[in-house]
């Protein structure tokens, strides 16, 4: 790679001098724009790339070369087929043929031969698929984590309250949401594993939440997870199995989605003896503490 002082020196040259963030972190407030005064340049920019590759080091002497060449006059386009091919399409000079080995070439063709002669799995490359999704999370008691898909509505929270305190789960009123999505920035690269990933973010961001609270997680409350297909994101990364996450490593409770027991009644009256079992559960979990 080029040193850190030459691509100044030729980004300074081409005029390029403004650098901007890429990316913005969660939470972030966006970067203030601000209008920079150029300072002046002694010589046009152009003038000063052409300076600097005048400046351009000569290609070394083949060996086979006799002492006597080293007093010949160096060619006229030998310090331009040392510049960069971008740099020159800049300056609008035209490129300059690469002279490749004879022993090059021949090993390019073999090389082509091979790949052609390839089995078609090794030619093929894997898609990466990125996970999207994003949760919401209410801790009941420092001990049972009711976990919903998106961003949970003020009503979907009312209901979710009055359905524990008729349960006998819940006291007093709702604990604060934590929402999380996944991925956490934009525009991020591609990850290798995205599923392990994905499960790895989820469960940092779980255990870092209980270690500010101070929780001790005993289960988990899924809503809406009999409605999601098998190849979700958030069925993947839970990766429930005999009524346990693995990626939790916490039993599991799965209940209907809240927003159709907002919409349907008959719903509300075929999930209550689930939640008078869901109470009970509670209240021996209490005592056996």
């Amino acid at each position: 790679m080029t040193p850190d002082v030459i691509r100044r020196q030729y980004l300074d040259a081409m005029g390029i001098t403004g650098w901007a963030s890429k990316y913005q972190l969660p939470n972030a407030l966006p970067t203030e724009t601000c209008e920079w005064e150029d300072a002046p340049a002694a010589t046009p920019p152009r003038e000063r790339l052409h300076a600097l590759l005048d400046d351009a080091p000569s290609p070394p002497r083949p060996r086979n070369q006799s002492p006597e060449g080293d007093s010949a006059p160096v060619a006229a386009g030998t310090v331009s087929s040392s510049a960069p091919a971008a740099v020159r399409a800049l300056l609008g000079q035209p490129p300059v043929a690469d002279s490749k080995p004879a022993d090059a070439s021949v090993a390019s063709k073999q090389e082509s031969s091979t790949q052609e002669g390839s089995t078609p799995e090794k030619q093929s490359v894997s898609k990466v698929e990125p996970l999207t999704f994003s949760l919401s999370c209410v801790c009941i008691g420092g001990r049972w984590l009711s976990l919903h898909e998106g961003e949970i509505t003020p009503v979907e929270q009312q209901l979710l309250g009055n359905m524990l305190r008729a349960a006998g789960v819940l006291n007093g009123e709702m604990p604060t949401v934590a929402h999380f999505k996944w991925p956490p920035m934009a525009n991020t690269f591609l990850p290798e594993e995205p599923l392990e990933e994905a499960q790895e973010g989820v469960a940092a961001f779980i255990a870092g939440a209980a270690g500010r609270q101070g929780w001790r997680l005993e289960r988990v409350l899924w809503w809406g997870s009999d409605e999601l297909p098998d190849n979700s994101p958030l069925a993947r990364v839970m990766a429930v199995s005999q009524q346990c996450s693995q990626t939790l490593s916490l039993p599991v409770w799965q209940g209907p989605a809240l927003k159709t027991l907002t919409e349907q009644a008959s719903a509300k009256r075929k999930l209550w003896p689930a939640l008078v079992v869901l109470g009970e559960l509670w209240r021996v979990e209490v005592t056996t503490q």
